[in-house]
């Protein structure tokens, strides 16, 4: 008799609970190490178009190590990984109460919020097991990772086309951050209304510039991916850091690469700024 208005109660709680001051904390400290991550990965490439990076990788690895060099670096990290962890709480609560915003419940939208879940909680689980001592997590290489995997899918019955799937959704993927970073899509998700006129204009800019070169590493990576498969050589595949060297080979030589990591560094900050304007 009382099991329905119990239940109706338990989702009433939790959906407070995942709208409370605590979870909207968590999600800023998120964007800020996101933010944090990205301006490193930012400043790594630099490196590496201005001279051959000291043998540091531009990734994530790259920039957990470049943290934990620092001093106090392994409670810095401790630092990070929590705030990840608040990300991925986040977004564990849009999966199953929904975004802010009109169509916020949608299935895609909640689909999405999960796999940004996953996607949080690995991160963070491999900074903490990095801080915590076992230094072969979180700061391995997204080149040797990525090949690992393409060799192992391709082993598979149907693993070229599988990778090649793969490949193509990634560089979709890639395409689509590019695309809605230059339409300005990120406007629904910040607090407008509370800027400046001249701090909109700094946000639109990071935003967009930040959004545009974190797409075109996506759609990059993506593209090695296809041609991994359909040349079948996994070596063909790349993670970030030989994503961001391949613009070093190109044509425009080392400065494409100056463009996009300060894309990568202006995205660091664009996420800093969602840290502070963010709808949550």
């Amino acid at each position: 008799m009382t099991t329905g208005p119990a239940k109706a109660r338990g989702r009433v709680h939790a959906q407070r609970a995942a709208n409370s001051t605590a979870v909207s904390a968590a999600a800023r400290a998120g964007f800020v190490a996101r933010g944090v991550i990205y301006v490193l990965i930012g400043v790594l490439s630099l490196r590496i178009a201005l001279s051959d990076g000291g043998g540091k990788q531009a990734d994530r690895g790259g920039a957990i190590a470049e943290i934990a060099e620092k001093p106090f670096g392994t409670v810095l990290l401790w630092l990070l990984g929590t705030a990840l962890a608040g990300m991925a709480l986040w977004r564990l609560s849009e999966a199953a109460f929904g975004q802010a915003g009109p169509d916020g419940r949608k299935a895609s939208k909640r689909a999405m919020a999960a796999g940004r879940f996953v996607f949080y909680g690995f991160v963070s689980y491999s900074v903490l097991s990095y801080a915590a001592g076992d230094k072969g997590s979180g700061s391995g290489s997204s080149d040797r990772d990525s090949q690992d995997v393409t060799a192992k899918a391709l082993d598979w019955p149907g693993g070229q086309w599988i990778v090649a799937v793969a490949g193509i959704a990634v560089a979709a993927a890639g395409v689509w951050i590019a695309a809605r970073a230059v339409m300005q899509k990120f406007h629904k998700h910040l607090k407008m209304f509370e800027m400046s006129e001249k701090a909109r204009k700094v946000i639109d800019f990071l935003g967009m510039f930040g959004g545009a070169a974190r797409g075109i590493v996506f759609a990059v990576a993506g593209v090695f991916a296809v041609a991994a498969a359909v040349q079948h050589q996994p070596g063909k595949a790349k993670g970030m850091d030989d994503t961001l060297r391949s613009f070093t080979e190109t044509p425009a030589g080392p400065w494409l690469l100056v463009l996009i990591a300060a894309g990568l560094a202006a995205f660091g900050v664009f996420s800093w700024a969602n840290a502070r304007w963010r709808k949550v």
